[in-house]
């Protein structure tokens, strides 16, 4: 049985290209963690974004970072599992729903920050909101370009690694694939949202420091990942496989 299970699960993208479209395989977990992977993206961008901290390391002194660096990292563990479960095709609809859901949440806040308030709102009611939501769209459009090009790296190149392994040593694709997505993610981001606001020095130290704390992350939830992913290929039966993927970022097919 655990033979037969795995050769299914091996193969099961073979069965969902057979089917008809109104007869594809349905996934128990997969809409979960769709919501999962856009709940985090939203929360990191919204919540965390303004907030700046500090720890003080032996050896190095304060370390600044943004509070969203702690969180953001978990939208690049939900595109691991994704693509290394349900595949390349799946998570592309995912981060296009996520990329949607970006664009959706500036348009909002724009909106409600450029409403005038309401005689009964203070005026640093007022100025807390616009502090909270209000951002240049500069942010907005490197913060929109460098999610979308990270993620799609990152889940390529786990794609990518998952076939060259032969579906062996997760963890070189979790950490090998989040290194790869995370560069190309802040090589992007922090030039085109600050270069010139800020010094180059400091672009370039947050750039970097931000880098390996998100990488970091990777590692260290690496144990739970393996789990995770054990997990759904369980219970979903599928293992996939992406040997005959259009890896055209702008189609929806799977």
């Amino acid at each position: 049985m655990p033979l037969l299970r795995a050769g299914f699960c091996n193969y099961s993208h073979l069965f969902d290209k057979l089917l008809p479209m109104s007869e594809k395989r349905q996934y128990r977990y997969f809409d979960l963690i769709m919501a999962a992977f856009v709940a985090v993206l939203l929360c990191a961008n919204l919540i965390g974004v303004h907030k700046v901290s500090s720890v003080d390391l032996p050896f190095y002194g304060e370390y600044i970072f943004g509070t969203g660096v702690l969180f953001f990292p978990l939208s690049y563990l939900f595109g691991d599992i994704l693509t290394e479960v349900y595949g390349y095709a799946r998570s592309r609809k995912v981060i296009w729903a996520g990329f949607g859901a970006l664009i959706f949440a500036s348009l909002m806040a724009y909106a409600v920050t450029s409403l005038p308030a309401a005689k009964t709102m203070s005026a640093e009611q007022q100025a807390a909101v616009n502090l909270i939501f209000g951002q240049t769209w500069r942010i907005v459009a490197a913060s929109l370009l460098a999610f979308w090009a990270g993620e799609f790296v990152n889940s390529f190149v786990l794609a990518k690694m998952k076939l060259l392994t032969a579906g062996k040593y997760l963890w070189t694709r979790t950490i090998g694939s989040t290194f790869a997505g995370e560069a190309v993610d802040s090589l992007i981001f922090y030039p085109l949202a600050f270069l010139g606001t800020w010094s180059t020095e400091q672009v370039v130290a947050v750039m970097i420091g931000n880098y390996f704390i998100k990488v970091l992350w990777e590692v260290l939830a690496t144990p739970f990942t393996y789990k995770i992913v054990g997990y759904l290929k369980r219970v979903e039966h599928v293992d996939y496989f992406d040997r005959d993927t259009n890896f055209n970022p702008f189609t929806l097919k799977t």
